[in-house]
């Protein structure tokens, strides 16, 4: 990652945001992997796809990393909540809870 203080033009900066988008959504598609496990291991648990006191971890950790990075953690939180709800519904169609 760039300093964006070190880009001097849109052009740079855009091509930064473009780097930046992709490695993110090279993050996301390692986690949907992990839900992907998740849901597996669940279903040999018994567990069901949605455990409140984990999507409550989940939340506080987002909240928490967003004010370590300086970032608004009301952005995180409302990032965080979408992504663990998709999350919880893609292991529903796992465990056949829909």
């Amino acid at each position: 990652m760039r300093d964006p203080a070190t880009l001097g033009d849109m052009t740079a900066l855009r091509a930064e945001i473009d780097d930046t988008d992709k490695a993110l959504t090279a993050l996301l598609a390692h986690r949907q992997s992990l839900i992907d496990r998740a849901a597996e291991i669940k279903t040999g648990a018994g567990l069901p796809a949605r455990i409140k006191a984990r999507v409550d971890e989940v939340v506080a950790n987002a909240r928490r990393n967003a004010e370590a990075e300086g970032i608004d953690p009301d952005l995180s939180e409302m990032l965080w909540r979408e992504l663990v709800e998709w999350s919880i519904r893609r292991e529903e169609a796992v465990l056949g809870q829909e």
